[in-house]
């Protein structure tokens, strides 16, 4: 027997410079069409809805088959990322984003997002609940919501926010015992994520795709996870390891909805691997543009867990007799390299060279680049890749197994 499903949270216009995006989905948006090959039954959408935006959310919900239900909003909410691991610009601010009154949502089976312009009253059945917020998460019943089963999908800081526990499984154990979920999922990023119930806790992998698209990964694992566990009644730990595997397949292709049951069962992705060790980042910072991407690239590597060297943070500027030999020093200490080939750098395509005849793995980022000019580099087994959070990612796969 599969139920109904209803979805409350924010449909929001998207948009991300590089790779090009420009849509409008948000949690509930891109929530609805990820379920609709996993729902035998209806799709309910429950969403503020700024009067003119009403026929691109009204289209929406059409295209994936589920009925809109409107509640008026004072203004649209947009997001606007320059790649996909960016901060994005919010519009309105939220200062000056108006709090709407909250909407009441009754349903058999109701996946709760958490949204900036308001809240979501919510009684059900059973329920999925997905704070998604960065700014102190609220517990499910904070705003009178109930539900006889209750699953609630957070991330690290929201679990701590939620719990006030600042470890995963402290945080998981304590809504359990409590009563308060049946089903707890603490996403870990690389690490995959927890699934805590009465009976214990299990771990499921995060699956490596060969692309990264991050901008809604978190909303497609929610919706397939709601549509397994709260509509088919399948057991948590398989449903999230389901919605694991939806989610590569999203990262890999950009596209829904989620296929059916069956599909993603027979998905063949390799679980991540945990990684550590040291990027060597070999790019040129010769003017703003190539000094800004070195900046992010080592933000962003270590954010993902990754001691990085790079020349012009650990050598910076100087004569060639000491910047040579210690980038090179530098180099040989270093498990794998991220090499900005943009522009193709002298010292840089060295740098790939030199890692190649040492047998450090090279990935390299490289845009508007002739094939012709990658010749040697695609030849001798370096990894090219043309959108950065791709190869920010593929890079920290290609360092020694934790």
């Amino acid at each position: 027997m599969t139920r109904d499903l209803t979805i409350v949270g924010g449909i929001y216009l998207e948009r991300c410079i590089q790779p090009l995006w420009d849509a409008v989905y948000g949690s509930a948006g891109r929530a609805a069409h990820a379920a609709r090959n996993l729902i035998p039954g209806h799709i309910t959408l429950h969403s503020y809805v700024e009067p003119a935006n009403k026929p691109q959310a009204e289209h929406l919900a059409e295209d994936c088959g589920a009925t809109l239900v409107s509640s008026p909003a004072a203004h649209g909410v947009s997001f606007s990322y320059l790649h996909p691991l960016s901060v994005p610009i919010i519009r309105p601010s939220l200062e000056r984003m108006k709090t709407h009154a909250a909407i009441p949502v009754k349903g058999d089976v109701v996946l709760r997002f958490g949204m900036l312009e308001g809240d979501a009253v919510v009684d059900a059945d059973i329920a999925v609940y997905d704070p998604q917020s960065a700014f102190g998460a609220p517990s499910f019943d904070a705003n009178g919501s109930r539900a006889r089963r209750l699953a609630v999908v957070m991330n690290r800081q929201e679990a701590e926010h939620v719990t006030g526990h600042a470890d995963p499984a402290h945080a998981a154990n304590s809504l359990i015992t409590s009563g308060s979920a049946e089903v707890v999922i603490v996403k870990m990023g690389s690490s995959g994520a927890t699934v805590t119930t009465r009976s214990g806790a299990s771990v499921i992998p995060a699956y490596r795709s060969t692309y990264v698209w991050k901008i809604g990964s978190g909303d497609v694992f929610s919706a397939t996870f709601a549509a397994l566990w709260g509509c088919h009644g399948m057991d948590a730990p398989h449903a999230a390891d389901l919605a694991s595997r939806a989610v590569a397949l999203y990262c890999d292709t950009r596209t829904l909805p989620v296929p059916a049951i069956a599909d993603l069962q027979a998905l063949t992705y390799e679980p991540v691997v945990l990684t550590k060790g040291t990027v060597y980042l070999a790019g040129p910072f010769f003017d703003l543009a190539q000094r800004w991407l070195v900046e992010e690239s080592r933000d962003q590597l270590r954010a993902l867990g990754a001691s990085v060297f790079s020349p012009l943070h650990e050598i910076g500027p100087g004569p060639a007799s000491i910047v040579g030999p210690a980038d090179i020093a530098g180099l040989e200490r270093s498990d794998a390299v991220f090499a900005i080939l943009n522009g193709l750098d002298a010292g840089t395509i060295f740098e790939v060279g030199y890692a190649v005849k040492k047998g450090i793995p090279v990935v390299c980022f490289a845009q508007n680049v002739s094939s012709e000019s990658l010749k040697m580099i695609e030849g001798t087994d370096c990894e090219v890749v043309d959108e950065f959070v791709s190869a920010l990612y593929r890079t920290i796969w290609r360092l020694p197994k934790a």
